[in-house]
Formats: C-alpha cells, sequence, structure tokens
C-alpha cells in the first residue's frame, strides 16, 4: 500500500529501544510495523549505540519515513541512566539525520494526553487506546511496551501536524492596512 507520509516513531532505550511505523493517507493513520531493538545481549554501552545507529538506519532505508517523532527522555535521579538514554536517543537521532528524516521530539506526558486524553496514563493504557484507534488486532500487538511507546509518539506527531494553524491577525489597523492596501478606500 503507498501512503502519503509515513512516520518512524522511537522510544529510545538502551536496554530495549522501541520503533513504530505509521503510514498515513488522507488523515487516516494505519500502522506498518513495530517492533523492538533488543540491546541486552551487547555487554559494552558503545556496542549497544553501534547497534541502535545501524538498526535504525536499517528502518528509515526500508521504510523511508518522511518525518521520525521520538520520546524525550524524562528526567530521573540518576544521572548516569540519563546520560546513556541520552546517548541512545542522539545516536537514533543521528541515523535519521544521515538520510535526511526531519525529527520532532515529544515528552512523555504529550505522548500520553494526546493518545489518551490523560498525560499521566499508564503505558497499558497507550497500547490499549493504540490498538483501538488503529484497529490493532490484539494478535498482532506486541508484549514489548516500548514499542506501542513508540508508535504512540509517532501517532502523537501525526495528530500534532494535523492541526490546522489559526493565522493570529494583525496587531493593530496600520499592519491591517499595511498588509491589504486593496481593501481600503
Amino acid at each position: 500500500m503507498q501512503f502519503q507520509k509515513v512516520i518512524i516513531g522511537i522510544d529510545p532505550g538502551t536496554n530495549v529501544m522501541g520503533y513504530g511505523i505509521l503510514g498515513v493517507n488522507r488523515k487516516q493513520a494505519s500502522m506498518i510495523a513495530m517492533g523492538v531493538i533488543e540491546l541486552n545481549k551487547f555487554e559494552h554501552h558503545y556496542m549497544r549505540l553501534k547497534r541502535i545507529y545501524d538498526r535504525v538506519l536499517m528502518l528509515v532505508e526500508q521504510y523511508l519515513p518522511d518525518e521520525m517523532a521520538i520520546e524525550a527522555p524524562f528526567f530521573g535521579k540518576n544521572v548516569q541512566s540519563m546520560l546513556k538514554l541520552g546517548r541512545a536517543q542522539g545516536v537514533a537521532m543521528a541515523a535519521a539525520l544521515a538520510r535526511d528524516v526531519p525529527i520532532t521530539e515529544y515528552e512523555p506526558r504529550k505522548i500520553k494526553m494526546a493518545i489518551t486524553g490523560n498525560g499521566a496514563a499508564s503505558k497499558e493504557q497507550v497500547r490499549e487506546m493504540l490498538r483501538r484507534i488503529l484497529n490493532i488486532p490484539d494478535e498482532n500487538m506486541l508484549p514489548q511496551l516500548d514499542a506501542t511507546d513508540a508508535l504512540a509518539a509517532a501517532l502523537c506527531h501525526h495528530y500534532e501536524s494535523s492541526r490546522p494553524t489559526v493565522d493570529k491577525g494583525c496587531s493593530s489597523w496600520k499592519e491591517f492596512i499595511a498588509k491589504n492596501p486593496g481593501r481600503i478606500k
């Protein structure tokens, strides 16, 4: 099936990284693929980063996304974990940028709000709402919530980029006259 737009969503992680591929036709979104990149088998952090780069680049080359939506790391108490997560996110972003895919970052609360209407929703609630919104059969849902988090980032981006923009208008009569010289007699 041909799509007008393809969005790749990424849920960065250093043990498991989730990805979701969303296709859009006439503002109707549907899941193309979702999955996880298992990183536990790599002992060294740098090898995990290499694997993230290679796999994300492969996904970008396979699905040719127009845009990437990536979940922003949330601020935790463990500085070392935050540093590793930020590196994983940066490497995934570098893979997309290597193929000129524009990136938008979303806070976890914003993604949850876009999908469930509740910024404090659980990962399980996000998973179930995605299943319903995108009409995904239960047997096609993965047990790893990292995959559905990534798909949620892609759907959030679809919603955000589909919003109509509102013209702010003019801030004064002088500005209005300057912008509309033919309308004033």
